[in-house]
């Protein structure tokens, strides 16, 4: 059985659309009207090994917050529609990303319970146009939507490009971990059930 999802996301402040699949990976199709993040995004699927087509638009001219935020809540909500009630997966996952002189760590469960730990600092500089700030609220977004527990930890980093790339790349590998099938759809908690 092939894992998609479509998420559709309208608001006052953005108009959001993701089609997700977790088992056929396709060329990403990103647009989202930030270079840059539709770069990180397509990092994220590149290489986690996932199909992933993100149309979206927002009030960018404002600030990008809500764009990159609501992007992050879509996608989560997509990888938990694609997944229903994280039956069948190993539920957990983690990766160490290095890139250069930087080093990513993330790991994740799929737990039902939104839970982010974030061990990131930038500099006081935007990275493509972007405050590097504002990545922390797509992950915080992300956990949101995707009912699961985060942790992004960087313990040396050469520059902000990296750390920010590192850290989504190291998520898709950690998904890609997360979802691996263990053969019978059960979940793997030993309360028999979780909160999604």
């Amino acid at each position: 059985m092939t894992r998609t999802s479509t998420i559709t996301r309208n608001t006052k402040e953005t108009q959001i659309q993701i089609n997700l699949n977790l088992d056929v990976a396709t060329e990403p199709r990103i647009e989202t009207g930030l270079p840059f993040f539709d770069h990180m995004l397509t990092a994220f699927a590149c290489h986690g090994r996932f199909g992933l087509t993100v149309q979206a638009q927002g009030d960018i001219e404002v600030d990008p917050h809500h764009l990159i935020e609501d992007v992050g809540i879509a996608l989560g909500e997509a990888i938990r529609e694609a997944l229903p009630g994280y039956k069948g997966i190993l539920r957990a996952g983690c990766f160490a990303f290095p890139m250069d002189g930087t080093l990513a760590v993330v790991a994740l469960d799929l737990c039902g319970r939104s839970n982010l730990v974030w061990n990131v600092e930038f500099g006081n500089f935007p990275v493509g146009g972007i405050n590097p700030n504002l990545f922390r609220e797509f992950y915080k977004g992300l956990t949101d939507g995707l009912r699961g527990t985060l942790h992004v930890h960087v313990p040396c980093r050469d520059n902000d490009h990296h750390l920010i790339e590192a850290c989504y790349k190291a998520f898709g590998r950690a998904l890609r971990e997360a979802v691996t099938p263990v053969g019978d759809y059960v979940v793997l908690s030993t309360k028999g059930v979780l909160d999604v």
